[in-house]
């Protein structure tokens, strides 16, 4: 899939300022994730959070961005593309964020923001990625694949679950011990750390790059630090 630059708001800066980029976070559940771009993405930083859109009236998400003072809207119906992307282009969204997310983007919606949508995945994809494979069903099925090592993966979307080119991944160990809940609470340790640095280092570059893995970086320790060197895609 191919970068497309980032379109900064058609609102005029300062002299000697630059127009943030905006951000639509989509998120079904309570937001964490999304708590930690809200608090991320502030000034001076190069990405302001615009809108929080969830399918879900009640989710937790939508009282964080309230709270915040950020817009909210309820998606009626998540199939409907060219309503999505109306909402979209009315907050003159740049880049678009699924945090814990749980419906399959619309095409239409897919294709006006191609390379311009990323997902947080709390898995290392291709592996216990796909359809039905989120939450707790995603730890519980690593543990008991056996696999010793688990992660998050941060991805452009596309018309398939999970299944869009891989920009950032940051592996955490499984341990012997572990049941489904503590392994998330050891991924939701890591996808608060990457999720912002990717929807930063975008802002800051103006497109979506990869930030890539360091082995030296990494130890097996419950939550290693994420690095900020890039690699342009």
């Amino acid at each position: 899939m191919a970068h497309r630059d980032l379109p900064y708001s058609a609102t005029k800066p300062s002299v000697g300022e630059t127009s943030p980029v905006r951000v639509a976070v989509f998120a079904s559940g309570d937001g964490t994730n999304l708590q930690t771009l809200l608090d991320r993405c502030r000034p001076p930083e190069a990405a302001r959070i615009v809108l929080v859109a969830s399918d879900k009236p009640a989710a937790g998400a939508l009282d964080r961005a309230r709270t915040s003072g950020v817009a909210t809207h309820i998606i009626p119906d998540p199939s409907d593309g060219d309503a999505i992307v109306e909402v979209l282009r009315d907050v003159e969204t740049d880049l678009v964020v699924l945090a814990g997310y749980l419906k399959l983007v619309p095409l239409g919606v897919v294709r006006a923001f191609e390379g311009r949508m990323i997902n947080i995945h709390p898995a290392l994809l291709p592996a216990f990625g796909g359809k039905g494979m989120y939450g707790a069903l995603v730890h519980r099925a690593v543990i008991e694949s056996g696999a010793t090592v688990s992660g998050v993966t941060v991805h452009l979307v596309n018309e398939e679950f999970d299944r869009g080119r891989i920009v950032a991944q940051w592996p955490v160990p499984v341990k012997a011990a572990d049941t489904p809940e503590t392994l998330a609470a050891r991924v939701l340790e890591v996808e608060h750390q990457l999720l912002p640095a990717v929807v930063l280092t975008a802002a800051r570059n103006g497109k979506v790059v990869r930030l890539p893995f360091s082995q030296a970086a990494f130890s097996a320790g419950d939550a290693p630090a994420v690095t900020n060197t890039l690699v342009s895609t």
